[in-house]
């Protein structure tokens, strides 16, 4: 049977398909894969082990769609990098979009740089396909805007890495970030201040003096 002549899941099934997925994300987050079970997840979703394997013929069935699913999330801020745009513009709805996926889905972002430090076994396929392809995309669109002399001609793979480096560190580390400071990134005033403090360093160093 082609994917064309997949029988459609009912809204139930979405549904019951969605939950499984939310709690296994929170599981995953709290134990990692090892330490995670499936009856755990099937416990946490609200449904029998049976009912979730039907849906999901196993663990790492799950983990690789969770994984799916919040790395088009963590991605899609980055697809929406506009070459014809301006860069200040950009570059700071860039930062924003992701302050705010860290502030909106902390496990999510915990999950995937546990994966990558245990050497993304599960995703290694993405990594190297379409996160790479959307990267060396995105990449060309900050050479387009140094080549037209609207930012600085600064290596384009770095300059990506440091916004996800600052960005993720208020989700990753948040433990640390509320004991220092006793607030953190979902807290909308906090989210500001990060705000207006990454882009101004960013484009203070980045954009060409007047």
């Amino acid at each position: 049977m082609s994917v064309d002549e997949e029988p459609r899941r009912t809204r139930i099934q979405e549904r019951n398909r969605a939950r499984i997925l939310e709690a296994a994300l929170g599981t995953f987050a709290r134990f990692g894969y090892r330490g995670t079970r499936v009856d755990q997840i099937a416990s946490d979703a609200g449904m029998s082990k049976s009912n979730l394997l039907y849906y999901f013929g196993s663990k790492s069935e799950i983990y690789k769609a969770v994984l799916a699913g919040l790395l088009d999330r963590w991605l899609a801020p980055l697809r929406t990098l506009d070459p014809e745009g301006d860069p200040r513009r950009e570059l700071t709805a860039y930062i924003e979009q992701k302050l705010r996926f860290s502030a909106n889905e902390p496990e999510a972002s915990r999950l995937f740089a546990n994966e990558v430090m245990q050497g993304a076994p599960m995703i290694r396929d993405v990594l190297e396909g379409p996160l790479k392809a959307l990267v060396e995309e995105k990449a060309e669109v900050l050479r387009h805007w140094a080549k037209a002399g609207k930012i600085r001609d600064v290596d384009p793979y770095h300059l990506i890495f440091l916004i996800w480096a600052t960005t993720q560190h208020y989700a990753d580390f948040a433990p640390q970030i509320e004991a220092l400071t006793g607030s953190g990134i979902h807290d909308d005033r906090f989210r500001k201040g990060a705000l207006e403090t990454l882009s101004a360093l960013l484009l203070e160093g980045l954009l060409p003096r007047a």
